[in-house]
């Protein structure tokens, strides 16, 4: 098969011929030395304001907010003391006189409301009352003990003993004793000479079961009452 040739192939080679032609000579490119006559000037460096703005169509430039040369401000005002400190004194509400004590010959007295002898809150309206968060506190707590309180008194009835029937005692005692006999003729039934270790084990599986319903029968006819865990 023919080898493939890509259309845009004289196109790469252009760009390339044309990128290497600028730096063909060691170093950057000649640049164009400024002329002598554009020297830097004094001054020129400085900001320079922005020319004023002329009108337009007739149209006036609005006046700045700056204040004439005419304007004198009030720099002094004067007001009459006497008779604004007698109106205050007049419409005021008077002082009240501290309560203080003196304690030693030479007449030092110091304050009684800062010192704690004074009686301060008792006077209050609420005082001695229970604040509101206390009385919310002790309310949650005693619903707390009475849900406890509640919930200890349902498991003790959950796990309360149960008192057996006549009717119900005599139909496990019968059914304990016909438990009994069947083990007993297995038992009964057991070859004479127990060579090995499994015919062993089964007869001693036989002898605990029958000590174990023969304990339990004995049990039920002593007593009379008997009471049953609900667990």
């Amino acid at each position: 098969p023919l080898r493939y040739i890509s259309k845009l192939r004289e196109l790469v080679k252009h760009e390339g011929d044309k990128n290497k032609s600028q730096w063909k000579t060691m170093g950057p490119a000649k640049v164009a030395v400024p002329s002598p006559n554009d020297f830097l000037q004094k001054r020129s460096k400085e900001s320079k304001l922005a020319p004023k703005k002329k009108e337009e169509d007739g149209k006036k430039l609005l006046p700045l907010s700056v204040p004439p040369r005419t304007y004198h401000p009030v720099t002094r005002i004067k007001k009459n003391f006497i008779s604004k400190n007698a109106l205050a004194v007049m419409t005021g509400e008077p002082k009240k006189p501290q309560h203080f004590c003196v304690d030693t010959r030479q007449g030092d007295k110091y304050l009684l409301e800062p010192s704690g002898l004074f009686p301060k809150y008792i006077n209050k309206k609420n005082y001695g009352v229970l604040p509101k968060y206390v009385i919310q506190r002790n309310e949650e707590i005693k619903r707390e003990e009475e849900e406890y309180q509640a919930s200890v008194l349902e498991q003790l009835k959950k796990k309360a003993m149960k008192l057996l029937s006549e009717e119900e005692r005599t139909n496990i005692l019968k059914a304990l004793k016909k438990n009994w006999e069947e083990i007993n003729r297995a038992y009964q039934s057991l070859p004479i000479v127990t060579d090995t270790r499994y015919k062993q084990m089964h007869k001693e599986e036989l002898e605990l079961k029958l000590k174990q319903l023969e304990h339990d029968i004995a049990a039920i006819e002593k007593h009379k009452c008997v009471y049953i865990a609900n667990i």
